[in-house]
């Protein structure tokens, strides 16, 4: 990317990464004879979605507005999972539904007779809790204790009710395969006998199958195993690894400001309205140009960001070099959990969203103005 040509602020997806990333994903699927889906809850950047179309042919939705985007933009219905539905968006929400996860028996109850009213089939699943993850964040862990994701094996019945064809679990994030062998461990501990009774299982995301060192062989063969001794149909649905490592976000330096010591560059873009996952995972995302401080380092800033909340910063970076006022500061891997999560809180202009394609062009897809923030309040 020539960083010169990209207006400030702005997310911008190489088409090139996307298209290795798709189709390294695209091999898996194909060795291991399962589908996999794109989850919109980790990248839902709808223009880039003919190129995604070529290589995944289904997605997860967990609202009516995913399922609708779903049916229009990637052209086919969704597999969809709730926590819970509503009354009123039901019969809609079925009309963009290949399956329907429920997220308890009380759920399915309600609305299962109404899937057999549907003008087309609707697979229906229901959500388990392996109760098991090595995930060490329990903001994103829904094995955690008391979680309300999934039945666990204690509150499940002794024989499925008729109507559940499908098993779903979702309990990883950027996990790898092995993490992935462990949960099947204990799922087949728990729900084993279930697992004979259903036509798919689908599990969830997690699967960071695109970060380099991913041992795709194991994963292969871990999936071509359970399919076989279960005879299931396999789906994952991974959030992060379709866009992983695919684009930036474009800031500049607005002003540099010092308090006892310490610097801090303030930039045009906001970790809490446009990098939230920073601040709740928390992760410290990687800067083109800069590295962490050391006792050597002789310029190192704090990275403010243009919101009033005190919090809106991350600390210390070392950039070789004095910032200055128009300085650019490009953070990487900004594609995925960024765009699905910004907020136009404070009023802060929402960068822009652009497309390198593959021709090496500069294609802006949207702008905000005034009138998206405005909109949303009314």
């Amino acid at each position: 990317m020539d960083y010169s040509k990209i207006p400030s602020p702005a997310f911008v997806l190489n088409e090139k990464l996307l298209r290795k990333n798709l189709e390294l994903i695209d091999w898996v699927q194909k060795e291991a004879g399962i589908e996999i889906i794109l989850a919109f809850k980790g990248f839902a950047m709808w223009s880039a979605f003919p190129l995604v179309r070529q290589y995944l042919k289904g997605a997860t939705a967990s609202s009516l507005n995913e399922a609708r985007l779903c049916f229009e933009e990637m052209k086919t219905r969704a597999h969809v999972y709730s926590p819970v539905y509503f009354e009123n968006e039901f019969e809609e929400m079925m009309g963009y539904s290949s399956s329907i996860v429920f997220n308890s028996f009380n759920q399915f109850h309600k609305f299962y007779p109404e899937t057999r009213k549907a003008d087309h089939p609707i697979s229906c699943g229901i959500r388990v809790n392996p109760e098991y993850s090595d995930v060490e964040t329990d903001l994103y862990n829904p094995s955690a204790a008391g979680s309300r994701l999934g039945v666990g094996s204690a509150e499940f019945p002794d024989e499925l009710p008729e109507g559940i064809e499908g098993i779903h679990f979702h309990v990883l994030c950027e996990s790898d395969s092995y993490s992935l062998e462990k949960v099947l461990r204990n799922l087949e501990q728990k729900f084993g006998k279930y697992l004979y009774q259903v036509k798919w299982v689908n599990m969830g995301g997690g699967h960071l199958m695109t970060r380099e060192g991913y041992d795709h062989q194991h994963l292969i063969q871990l999936l071509k195993n359970f399919k076989k001794k279960y005879n299931v149909q396999v789906i994952l649905e991974p959030g992060s690894a379709i866009a992983w490592e695919t684009g930036v976000l474009i800031s500049t330096v607005q002003d540099v400001v010092e308090h006892k010591g310490i610097k801090t560059a303030i930039l045009d873009v906001s970790f809490t309205a446009h990098m939230p996952d920073t601040l709740e995972m928390p992760y410290r995302p990687k800067i083109v140009g800069a590295s962490e401080p050391t006792e050597n380092s002789k310029h190192f800033y704090r990275l403010g960001g243009v919101s009033c909340l005190a919090g809106d910063f991350m600390e210390v970076y070392d950039f070789g070099k004095e910032l200055k006022p128009g300085d650019l500061v490009v953070f990487k891997d900004m594609i995925h959990y960024t765009m699905v999560k910004t907020t136009m809180f404070n009023g802060v202009n929402h960068p822009a969203i652009a497309i390198w394609t593959e021709d090496n062009q500069l294609k802006i897809v949207r702008e905000f103005t005034y009138e998206d923030f405005k909109g949303r309040l009314s």
